[in-house]
C-alpha cells in the first residue's frame, strides 16, 4: 500500500492481457480447445493457460508467440498489433490506477497516524 504504481509495468501488464484474450479468441475461432493448441505450439496446457490469462510473468518469447500463431495457421503480427480502441483501453485502465494510487495515503502517514493512535 502505498508503493508507486510503475507505468511500464502496468502497460506491459495490460498489453500480455490483450495478446493472451486474442490467443484465446483466434482458438475459439478454430474451435481448439487449450489442450489442442497447446500440442500444436510445443508447450503445455497451463502455459496456454496463463498466457490466455495474461498472467505468463510478462514473458512471452518471440518464439513461443510463433509457434501458437503457426498453430492457429494466423499471421503472428495480429497479436502484436493494436487498433486505437485497444490502444485507448491502456490509458483508461493507467489513469483508474493512478487515481487510485493518489488517493492512498503514503507509507509515512500511515507511520505517523499508527504513531498517534498508540
Amino acid at each position: 500500500m502505498g508503493e508507486k504504481i510503475d507505468v511500464n509495468d502496468i502497460k506491459k501488464e495490460i498489453i500480455f492481457r490483450q495478446i493472451g484474450a486474442k490467443i484465446a479468441y483466434y482458438r475459439t475461432l478454430r474451435r481448439l480447445h487449450q489442450d489442442q493448441l497447446a500440442e500444436l505450439a510445443h508447450i503445455s496446457t497451463s502455459v496456454l493457460s496463463r498466457i490466455e490469462r495474461g498472467k505468463y510473468n510478462g514473458h512471452i518469447s518471440v518464439s513461443m508467440i510463433l509457434d501458437i500463431a503457426d498453430g492457429l495457421r494466423v499471421d503472428p503480427t495480429v497479436f502484436l498489433s493494436f487498433n486505437d480502441d485497444e490502444k485507448n483501453m491502456w490509458w483508461e485502465d493507467l489513469s483508474m490506477l493512478q487515481s487510485q494510487q493518489e488517493a492512498e495515503p503514503a507509507p509515512e502517514e500511515i507511520a505517523g497516524k499508527e504513531t498517534n493512535e498508540e
